[in-house]
């Protein structure tokens, strides 16, 4: 028979192994990157939104903070292989920091009781674009405030250009999330 202390091991290990998966897929989708002018577009949405879908509240959200710390203390994780106290400054600085809404509201819709798949796909890809709605404005009050230009300047070079691609990678990510849930639970 197994010891109690032994089965908690192994769930927190298997916790403890989810949650670096994840901080590798996004550091890796942050990596993959097209500069399109201050804010190049990546495949960083992705992999967040994804990583709260599969993953839940608790375990995604340590996934992005673990990810967010780790390029705190110099780790080149961000776009661009970036690090450092001054990209969390920077351009990109809030829309990294409002990378914790756009995983959360995936991770709450995984709550809902929808069992049949096409519904859950459609849920999660609602979710995920209240989440990056949520990011998006985090990130253009941060950058407003950084740059004390005004709130159209923000959205026409942070927010407008990356609509259309942050649609079709979140489309993607809910697929993905409807498919392999079960298998990740």
């Amino acid at each position: 028979m197994v010891s109690h202390f032994a089965k908690k091991f192994k769930s927190v290990s298997r916790d403890v192994a989810r949650i670096a998966l994840a901080v590798a897929l996004i550091t890796v989708c942050a990596w993959i990157s097209i500069p399109v002018g201050a804010i190049p577009v990546t495949l960083q949405t992705f992999a967040v939104c994804l990583t709260g879908a599969l993953l839940g509240a608790k375990r995604g959200l340590a996934a992005i903070g673990v990810y967010v710390l780790m390029g705190l203390v110099g780790i080149p994780v961000f776009a661009g292989f970036k690090a450092g106290y001054a990209t969390l400054a920077g351009p990109t600085g809030g829309y990294i920091f409002g990378f914790f809404f756009a995983a959360l509201l995936p991770a709450l819709a995984k709550l809902l009781p929808v069992r049949n798949r096409w519904g859950r796909t459609g849920i999660f890809y609602l979710a995920m674009l209240l989440g990056l709605a949520l990011c998006y404005a985090f990130g253009t009050v941060w950058f407003v405030l950084m740059y004390r230009c005004t709130v159209g300047y923000a959205l026409a070079l942070c927010v407008l250009p990356y609509l259309l691609p942050d649609a079709c990678k979140l489309a993607v990510a809910a697929l993905l999330a409807g498919r392999l849930e079960r298998s990740v639970g």
